[in-house]
């Protein structure tokens, strides 16, 4: 939808995701959109050297999330805002479904 204004298809799935579950690393965003590892960690490692992601080490895993003191933090979420409100409804509810812990064993769905 805005892939357009950032100028790839994957630099707008980074952002919509980290954006929705309020962090992300390369291989769970790569997996979530059925796309191969390399785009995704190009298109983190291009907006992090833009300032607009920063990462830290978390064991093996290097999570994003959005920088803080970027300038202009508060017009780019509420233009990820914007653009997820266009997305279907299954597809928004999917992104901001966080389960990062596996299921208690014989709980209801």
């Amino acid at each position: 939808m805005i892939e357009t204004l950032l100028g790839s298809k994957n630099a707008e799935r980074v952002l919509i995701y980290i954006f929705s579950r309020g962090e992300g690393y390369a291989r769970e965003i790569a997996n979530y959109y059925e796309t191969g590892l390399s785009p995704i960690q190009k298109q983190l490692d291009k907006l992090e050297a833009g300032g607009v992601l920063v990462s830290r080490e978390v064991g093996r895993a290097r999570p994003y999330v959005f920088n803080p003191r970027y300038p202009f933090m508060n017009e780019l979420k509420s233009l990820l805002e914007k653009a997820l409100s266009f997305y279907p409804q299954v597809e928004r509810e999917d992104l901001i479904m966080n389960r990062r812990r596996p299921r208690a064993k014989g709980k209801d769905l």
